[in-house]
């Protein structure tokens, strides 16, 4: 149990630090915004109570709008992920979240429900983010390209992170 608080918080400060200090400058042609700080949420385990989830959510969402002076907006963003993973879960799982494994994970189980999993909630939170940043619908369907480019970047670079870990994890054995 330590080990498992340890590990999700030093993957918390990392993933704001790297969000913040390297991602945040990343800005290809104004469309392109990896957001992996949601990465943290992605990950957390499976038994982690609801309210839980919600306060690291919006705690996550907090220091990343604290940093890049968004008044909410990442927070808001984040805390509806947090909300929306149970029912994402139960939606494409077949089986209880006890047997699915600790946490949610590439190695454990597998490319197409993780694949799904991350995904949807990538999509719900650049969703929710870039629409509420620009607060109209005259530029609909510009924030639509900058939600599925993003989304695009932001799960390669989640499934990047998960085979680098998923290959240390394995040459360990």
């Amino acid at each position: 149990m330590t080990n498992l608080v340890v590990r999700n918080s030093v993957r918390f400060l990392f993933l704001v630090l790297f969000q913040v200090l390297i991602l945040n400058h990343i800005n290809l042609g104004g469309y392109t915004n990896p957001y992996l700080y949601i990465y943290f949420i992605l990950l957390l385990p499976f038994a982690t109570p609801r309210w839980m989830l919600l306060i690291l959510a919006f705690i996550l969402g907090l220091s990343i709008d604290f940093f890049t002076n968004t008044l909410g907006l990442n927070a808001a963003a984040t805390v509806l992920i947090a909300f929306c993973r149970p029912y994402v879960i139960r939606a494409i799982s077949h089986e209880p979240e006890e047997e699915l494994g600790i946490q949610p994970s590439l190695r454990i189980q597998g490319f197409k429900w993780f694949f799904f999993y991350s995904a949807i909630l990538v999509l719900i939170h650049h969703v929710a983010l870039f629409y509420l940043e620009i607060f109209r619908l005259t530029e609909f369907f510009q924030t639509l390209l900058r939600v599925v480019v993003s989304s695009v970047f932001t799960l390669a670079l989640i499934f990047l992170s998960e085979l680098l870990f998923y290959s240390r994890r394995k040459a360990r054995r």
